[in-house]
C-alpha cells in the first residue's frame, strides 16, 4: 500500500458461493482486507465481516487487499486443518483471471523467478536469486485487446506473497492497476485488475476434489 492510501472498503453483503457443515466459500471485494489491518481505521475486513454471520468460520488463506475473487473459510478446525494442510502442499489449484499492460507474447508461458520481501521498500516483494524462495507462474494469454492489453489467465504453483504482481512485472506487462508495481499509464485504473475466478481442493469432509468459481468483475 502506497504511503497515501486510506483505507474505504466497499460497503456490500457477502457473496457466499458455497456453505456446508465444513467450509464457507465466498466472493471476496476488491478494496476489502482478508484480515483486520492495524489500526482501527484497518479493522474492517472479510474475516470480520465473515465472523458477525459465521462465528465459528476459521482462517485458511488470504487475498490481497486489491485482488477480488474465491477464498474459502474452514467451520470446524479439523476442516482448517486439512485445507491448510492443502495449500502447504500446493495441492489446491488456483486460477486467476488478469488484465496487463501491452501485448504478451507466446500466448502461453512460464515466469520461474524466486521471491522475497524487499525489505527497505516493505510490503513489496522483489526477485532474489541468492536468497528468494521458489515461485513459479504458468500463464496463457486469453485476450489481446485493441487498446493495448491482454487479458490473461495465471495459474500459480506456488503461493508467494504477491507472486503474480512481480512475475508479471518481470515480463514487462504489468497488472493494471498496481498501485505497487504499475507504473505510469498502467497504474492508472480503478482497481488491481487482478481476480482469483476458480479455487480447487478436496473435501475435508468428502475427500473429492471440488472447485468454486466468481465470475470476473472486469
Amino acid at each position: 500500500m502506497t504511503e497515501d492510501f486510506v483505507y474505504a472498503p466497499p460497503d456490500l453483503p457477502l457473496a457466499v458461493l458455497h456453505r456446508d457443515a465444513a467450509v464457507l466459500v465466498l466472493d471476496k471485494p476488491a478494496g476489502l482486507l482478508s484480515v483486520p489491518g492495524r489500526g482501527p481505521e484497518r479493522a474492517d475486513s472479510l474475516q470480520a465481516r465473515v465472523l458477525k454471520a459465521f462465528p465459528e468460520a476459521l482462517l485458511v488463506h488470504r487475498l490481497d487487499l486489491d485482488t477480488s475473487g474465491v477464498i474459502v473459510f474452514a467451520l470446524t478446525p479439523a476442516a482448517q486443518k486439512s485445507l491448510g494442510q492443502q495449500f502447504e502442499a500446493r495441492l489446491t489449484k488456483k486460477v486467476y483471471v488478469a488484465r496487463l499492460w501491452g501485448h504478451l507474447a507466446p500466448p502461453t508461458g512460464t515466469v520461474d523467478l524466486p521471491l522475497i520481501v524487499d525489505w527497505p521498500n516493505r510490503p513489496r516483494q522483489h526477485v532474489n536469486h541468492e536468497t528468494g524462495k521458489p515461485a513459479v507462474t504458468d500463464w496463457r494469454v486469453v485476450r489481446l485487446d485493441e487498446d493495448g492489453t491482454t487479458r490473461v489467465r495465471l495459474y500459480p504453483k506456488t503461493g508467494r506473497s504477491h507472486q503474480l504482481r512481480v512475475h508479471m512485472m518481470e515480463t514487462g506487462h504489468p497488472i493494471l492497476g498496481d498501485p505497487l508495481y504499475a507504473e505510469g499509464p498502467a497504474r492508472a485504473f480503478p482497481r488491481l485488475m487482478l481476480h482469483a475466478e476458480t479455487l480447487g481442493f478436496r473435501h475435508p469432509d468428502s475427500g473429492r476434489m471440488q472447485s468454486f468459481s466468481a465470475p470476473c468483475p472486469f
